[in-house]
This record gives structure tokens, C-alpha cells and sequence, in this order.
């Protein structure tokens, strides 16, 4: 079962990845075509009793063509989407409006819009989430973590998957759990991550929205964890949020005939199985491929989800020309029973820009 899940979460993070320029934050435009009010509604904290909640986004025609909206497709059926089926002329804006049902149970959840419009040729993503709550809870049980005079319901983030040359924002809640206002500033900002803190000061008992966004920056590829430091008033709180993103080639400007002629990776087996090995001992995985594209095929950065992980270099590889690499694993501290670590490549072809290779076998 552990094998399935997690090849379900790769095949997931792939298609994420091909829809990455799809899913924008507020005021970004989208291929020159549209621009949107917000990219995503929160709610934040809600009861169940609050009933059916609504919200509503604005699509803004920013060509010089008139565009309509094909489609406009719910990720559940908890969920009802009605949208302006006339076209929109230049200039002119249109409403997205949903209402999600709020009857599935006290827990966060997370609703995507899936909208189709003319003249962009990938999806656009919206997204409805919130927290709801059988009762009502006070903001230090609902902002557990404590940084100082900070409260957290995580401290490690997620912003997504962008591309090079751009930048992917999202938002968190941070709350003040003292009794005076607090200016939140921060410091050991990782490069790439810029954050803004609205309102601030924050009122005393109040929460404040936490915007952080990833700029893609060159020569930084595939998973990558960004860091930052709160202060409250100048004063350090002694925590550190994390903000983890990926970051892939962009090939939005490829023409036909470029990618026509680029790289086109091919390998003789996705997954390596090691059999039964004793926990702490070491395995090596080796992989062929070959480069059957017209390009010249590169990796610019190999991830593994292990702890004790190497790797030997990724060769380049001209067109038709052959190679291999191998994955060391340690064993050691990874539990007993079924094992599976996902390999990533990034890299330069179009056609395969992740690849994710498999290792498998059993811990005894």
C-alpha cells in the first residue's frame, strides 16, 4: 500500500507541475489574456453552523479580443459554480461565483475551480479553503504553535510549483496571542522569498494574513525549502517558518520546430528493486537511458524523498548517445516492511522536464 501512495503522490506532483502556469496568484496575468481579482478565497476559521458559504471572483478581459468562458468545473460535488456564459469584450470583466456546501465535517478543506477560457491553452485554477469547526475554539487553541507572541497552525508551508523567471504567491494566517499590538518583521530570509504582513501592527487577540511568495531564481531547481525568522517589535520569537516550493524549466516561448528538435530522455526502467536487505545496510540503484530527442539532454538537479541519500553525477547526453547514474541509500533509521523512495530529475527536455524514478524493497 505504502508503494501505491506514494506513486500516486509523484504521479500527482507531475501533473501539478504541467499546470503550474495555470495556477497564479492575485493580480498576475494569465498569457496576456486575462487578469483576476484573487486566485484563491479564504474563509479562514468557520463554524459549521454558519451554513452554505459563498465567494466570488473576477476575471478581467486584459486582450484585445473579446474571450469566453468555456467551462467551469468543481473539484466535488460539495461544491456549485455558476459563471457568465456571454462573451466578455476587452476592457469588460466577468464573475466566477461558488457555494460550497460546508456540511463535510470539522476539518480544513481545500476546493478547486478548474476554468476554461478561450485563447489559453491550459486550465486556470481557483481555489475555495478554510477551516470549518464543530465548536467554537479560542485563537490560542486554534493557533497551537507559539513563536513568542505568535501564533501558528503550521510553520511549514507550501507555495507550490513555478517555473523559471517566475514567482508563485500564497497565504497563511499568523495570530497575536498577547495583549498589545505587535509589528511582525522578519529576518534570515531565505533568497527567492520575500513575505508582507497585512493588517500590521496586529491588534492584541486579532490575526493578521501572512503573504509569502517564491521568486525563481537561476540556478536553484527542483524541491527547495525557504526559510524566515519572525520578530515581534524588532525582537526575535526564536521559531522559523519554512516554505517549501519546486521549481522547473519554463518552455511557455518554445516553438514547435525548438521543441521538435530538443532532448528527449528515455530509460530502460523507471524502478530499481533491491529485494530484502537488513535495516542500515546500503543499496544501489542503477539506471540506463538514452537520449533519442535531437538535443542535447541535461539534469540540473536530482532530488530523492530519503534522509541518507548520494548520487553520482547525471551525465549530459548528445543526441543518441547513452549513459547511466546510480542512487545510494542507506537503510539506516527508514522503518521496517515496504520501501519506496521517489528519485526526481529536473531537467532541460520539454517533453519529460520530471522524471520520477522508483526504488523499491523490503526492510527486514
Amino acid at each position: 500500500m505504502k508503494f501505491f501512495r506514494k506513486l500516486f503522490l509523484a504521479a500527482g506532483i507531475a501533473m501539478a507541475l504541467c499546470s503550474t502556469s495555470a495556477a497564479v496568484h492575485a493580480q498576475e496575468q494569465i498569457s496576456g489574456t486575462v487578469e483576476f481579482d484573487s486566485m484563491i478565497h479564504n474563509f479562514g476559521d468557520v463554524m459549521l453552523s454558519d451554513g452554505p458559504l459563498s465567494c466570488s471572483f473576477t476575471m478581467k478581459n486584459i486582450s484585445s479580443k473579446p474571450v469566453v468562458i468555456y467551462s467551469v468545473t468543481t473539484s466535488c460535488g460539495c461544491t456549485d459554480v455558476q459563471w457568465s456564459k456571454e462573451p466578455i469584450l476587452p476592457g469588460k470583466s466577468a464573475k466566477i461565483s461558488a457555494k460550497y456546501t460546508n456540511d463535510e465535517g470539522p476539518y480544513p478543506f481545500e476546493k478547486t475551480l478548474t476554468v476554461n477560457v478561450s485563447g489559453i491553452s491550459r486550465p486556470i485554477l481557483l481555489r475555495l479553503r478554510g477551516s470549518a469547526h464543530e465548536k467554537k475554539m479560542s485563537i490560542e487553541e486554534m493557533f497551537s504553535i507559539r513563536m513568542g507572541k505568535l501564533g501558528f497552525k503550521s510553520t511549514e508551508l507550501k507555495c507550490g510549483n513555478l517555473e523559471a523567471g517566475g514567482r508563485k504567491s500564497e497565504e497563511t494566517e499568523v495570530a497575536n496571542l498577547s495583549s498589545k499590538p505587535v509589528k511582525i518583521s522578519f529576518t534570515n530570509i531565505s533568497e527567492g522569498l520575500s513575505l508582507s504582513v497585512s493588517p500590521n501592527p496586529v491588534p492584541p487577540g486579532k490575526t493578521a494574513r501572512v503573504t509569502f511568495t517564491v521568486t525563481a531564481v537561476d540556478g536553484i531547481w527542483g524541491k527547495n525549502w525557504y526559510y524566515a525568522t519572525p520578530e515581534t517589535d524588532g525582537i526575535s520569537t526564536g521559531g522559523q517558518l519554512k516554505i517549501f516550493a519546486f521549481t522547473k524549466e519554463n518552455f511557455s516561448g518554445m516553438t514547435k520546430e525548438q521543441r521538435d528538435n530538443s532532448a528527449r530522455p528515455m530509460f530502460t526502467a523507471s524502478t530499481y528493486s533491491f529485494g530484502k536487505v537488513k535495516a542500515g545496510e546500503k543499496v544501489t540503484a542503477r539506471w540506463e537511458f538514452s537520449n533519442v530527442g535531437k538535443g542535447t539532454f541535461k539534469v540540473y538537479k536530482i532530488d530523492a524523498d530519503a534522509e541518507k541519500w548520494s548520487s553520482t553525477p547525471v551525465p549530459e547526453l548528445k543526441a543518441g548517445e547513452k549513459g547511466s547514474f546510480s542512487v545510494e541509500l542507506d537503510t539506516a533509521g527508514m522503518p521496517k516492511g515496504e520501501a519506496l523512495t521517489i528519485v526526481t530529475l529536473t531537467t532541460n527536455s520539454p517533453v519529460r522536464p520530471i522524471v520520477n524514478l522508483f526504488i523499491t524493497g523490503w526492510i527486514e
